[in-house]
């Protein structure tokens, strides 16, 4: 059973300040928690993008939404203000105990420094540093190469709460599954009939497979498969998405932009087939068993971050500079040097198609 300060809490903070992917992976150890703790206030610390991925976890009551200034790319200006509004209103929120999740890569402790100044008494992330009491609860990490999913679970099996899989699970509302269907409809695609989805785009440049391959693969998937083609993206990545849809020419169709999140889950969930890098839409294909092949760039281990469940086929080329973790490559992304021909193979083979 949880620590008796743990099982205490009744408003309890959980923070994982990246993006909508990484906020999924938590999902296995917010069940964790809920299952100690049902009827405890469970608030969702979270970037704007990771804030939606909120609408697919049960576990999660509301959510807290801010840009943290330790997870910044440049983007934010000095204001020391804004900081102090942010502890206020980490006060007003009058939470029992704060989780902070983070990569092998970060730290918890910005975060939770901030919850000790808003008088929060429970604190708890991993962390192999020494920072005094800034953690009432510091845990030591998993190795780096554990799965982050399994890294999340650590942290909170260590404070008591015991969880029961490590499978990612999502749930998509049924309004949200209508209306995807009566969109697919207007395009064409009746519930039942097989598509591959395909996703070019990713949170940096270094992890996207060229969207010229990515036009060679849908191409070739409709020619042997007459199968329609739809390309996603979010709306920042139109120009991307119809790039790729022009390059396929006749059967695809693209999904700029066209959905909300939960929407996509269920496109992702619908799909025959995803091709995609390493981004949400691979977790979302492991949280709702579509089977997918993955374009994985050199720029993380595969070991952290790879589907576990469902069918799925990583494809990479071996390169001296991996894992680099880099936003930009500078060397014209060997490791995504995967010929067009081999990624259909893996989505015919998925599909457990002959031609």
């Amino acid at each position: 059973m949880p620590t008796n300060d743990w099982l205490q809490a009744r408003r309890l903070l959980v923070a994982r300040l990246d993006n909508a992917g990484d906020v999924l992976l938590c999902g296995p150890a917010l069940r964790a928690i809920r299952r100690h703790l049902p009827n405890a206030h469970l608030t969702l610390w979270a970037s704007p993008g990771g804030a939606e991925v909120a609408r697919l976890l049960p576990e999660v009551d509301d959510t807290f939404v801010t840009r943290a200034l330790w997870q910044d790319l440049g983007r934010l200006g000095f204001d020391p203000q804004r900081e102090r509004d942010l502890v206020q209103a980490l006060a007003d929120g009058q939470y029992d105990g704060l989780i902070v999740f983070t990569s092998f890569a970060q730290s918890p402790h910005p975060p939770a420094y901030a919850g000790y100044l808003a008088g929060i008494p429970l604190r708890a992330g991993q962390s192999k540093e020494f920072a005094g009491a800034v953690l009432s609860h510091p845990v030591q990490p998993l190795p780096d190469t554990a799965h982050q999913v399994d890294r999340s679970l650590h942290l909170v099996e260590e404070l008591g709460f015991v969880g029961e899989s490590s499978r990612l699970a999502v749930r998509i509302p049924d309004l949200d599954r209508d209306t995807l269907g009566i969109k697919l409809r207007l395009k064409g695609i009746g519930f039942g009939r097989p598509f591959v989805l395909l996703h070019p785009g990713a949170s940096c440049p270094a992890r996207r497979y060229p969207a010229r391959r990515f036009a060679e693969v849908g191409r070739s998937i409709f020619k042997s498969l007459n199968w329609p083609i739809l390309v996603s993206g979010a709306e920042r990545e139109r120009a991307l998405i119809e790039e790729v849809v022009a390059e396929i020419g006749p059967g695809a169709l693209g999904v700029a932009g066209e959905t909300g999140l939960a929407e996509f889950a269920a496109l992702v969930e619908r799909a025959t087939c995803v091709v995609t890098n390493n981004t949400l839409t691979m977790h979302l294909a492991d949280a709702l068993g579509t089977p997918a092949v993955v374009l994985f760039a050199g720029t993380e281990c595969e070991e952290q971050w790879r589907p576990r469940s469902t069918w799925a086929r990583l494809l990479r080329r071996p390169t001296d500079c991996h894992p680099c973790y880099r936003f930009e490559c500078p060397y014209g992304l060997p490791c995504l040097d995967v010929p067009p021909g081999e990624v259909v193979a893996a989505v015919l083979d998925l599909a457990g198609v002959s031609v």
